[in-house]
């Protein structure tokens, strides 16, 4: 008895830390960001400002032309569809993909299936100079269209393996069950596997949209302007300038989280039952 309650508050003092070591940057982001140029240029630093004030959130979200809300808005915009536009079209290319490596096994699929996952894994740099050639030679540079695409060739291969693993612990006699009695293959995928799927799914698509919505280095090298600008670009902007505001900057990080948390708490349960059973075999 003794062991297992030392046990037990061994874990939850092992969590209350990592909550807090993950929560004091966020708290400090807020207080920036409710704080004026001149307390956070105060010396010595006060770790709370005496009249705290949301004008920084003020100048990002009231929109006016040829101010800092003008690009951030634009970027939120920007951001929000094509995280969207990739995930849709990653999602619908990697289940049929993922599908076909469950089911359809063989010493070519494997080899494939290896050779799209060495690709996700080669580091953004060996790739950016042929990617920006050919997106230059067709006229794709500062457009969604080129930031759609190469999110796609980051997400495609994540979510096909991701939805492979889940598929691997779907009996197969559940699908050919509907496909004797005069199903075709599409139908089985649709009305079987991705119902039983659905948690493994909601992960491929949260997993998705943030890999999208957090990507810097692409999005700084193809846009340079408010038309495809993200809102990683947007905020690196921000602190651009020759002098820094650095409540302004934190106001926009805020902000900027603000998508994805509301997704992830939406979608958390989800997210972990997905996760937790892509894992069972792969």
């Amino acid at each position: 008895m003794q062991t297992t309650l030392a046990k037990k508050i061994c874990i939850y003092l092992a969590a209350a830390l990592l909550a807090l070591v993950i929560a004091l940057p966020v708290l400090w982001l807020f207080i920036m960001s409710i704080s004026s140029s001149t307390h956070l240029t105060t010396l010595p630093l006060e770790w709370w400002p005496d009249s705290p004030t949301l004008e920084n959130y003020r100048s990002l979200l009231i929109y006016a032309e040829n101010t800092p809300s003008q690009s951030f808005l634009y970027a939120i915009r920007n951001s929000i569809f094509i995280a969207l536009a990739a995930t849709g079209l990653s999602i619908c290319a990697a289940i049929p993909a993922a599908y076909s490596f469950s089911r359809m096994p063989g010493p070519r699929r494997k080899n494939l299936l290896y050779a799209v996952i060495a690709i996700f894994m080669l580091p953004p740099v060996a790739l950016v100079l042929p990617l920006y050639t050919v997106m230059n030679a067709l006229g794709l540079l500062n457009t969604h269209f080129a930031l759609i695409v190469v999110y796609c060739s980051i997400l495609l291969p994540f979510a096909t393996w991701l939805l492979k693993s889940n598929f691997d612990t779907i009996p197969g006699d559940l699908d050919e069950a509907p496909i004797i009695d005069g199903a075709n293959r599409l139908q089985a995928i649709w009305y079987v596997i991705l119902p039983i799927a659905r948690p493994a799914l909601g992960a491929a698509v949260m997993m998705s949209v943030l890999l999208s919505w957090d990507e810097f280095f692409y999005g700084l090298l193809f846009t340079n302007d408010i038309r495809s600008k993200t809102i990683t670009v947007a905020i690196a902007d921000l602190a651009a300038g020759r002098v820094a505001d650095y409540g302004l900057i934190s106001a926009a990080g805020i902000l900027a989280a603000v998508p994805p948390v509301i997704l992830a708490f939406f979608m958390q349960k989800t997210l972990v039952s997905g996760l937790a059973s892509g894992s069972v075999k792969g």
